[in-house]
């Protein structure tokens, strides 16, 4: 928890794929206080066709290296989420080379009963997280 879903251009290799999740990874961990094997990333791959990310008129161009981060997540602080945006953009550009311009990042937020880690029970409510 929480869970991250990537859209991303068709086009990368599995080993960029592998880089750009472990620094996202990273940053959760240390951004969020979760332990290291909490980690829950789905990526999916778009043609050029089937996904647009404009700027929003803030001036700036996307490139092929273009990341939306889909974060669903217990709530989180706005100084915890403002710490997380820039630490994933630093984290992209110094491991993967992606700019700040090509990351976009959007929070959805649930509470603990709206999360089952397994065996039908909601270990958050129940105690066991």
């Amino acid at each position: 928890m929480p869970i991250l879903k990537f859209h991303l251009y068709q086009g990368r290799s599995p080993n960029e794929i592998d880089q750009l999740l472990d620094a996202v990874h990273d940053v959760v961990v240390q951004t969020f206080d979760v332990p290291a094997a909490d980690r829950y990333q789905i990526v999916n791959e778009h043609s050029p066709l089937h996904m647009r990310a404009l700027d929003t008129g803030l001036g700036f161009s996307r490139t092929d290296k273009f990341v939306l981060l889909e974060v669903v997540s217990r709530p989180r602080g706005k100084a915890a989420k403002v710490a997380f945006y820039e630490n994933v953009c630093t984290a992209l550009q110094q491991k993967c080379s992606i700019a700040a311009s090509d990351v976009m990042v959007s929070f959805t937020e649930n509470s603990d009963e709206d999360w089952s880690f397994g065996h039908g029970r909601a270990q958050f409510l129940t105690g066991e997280l």
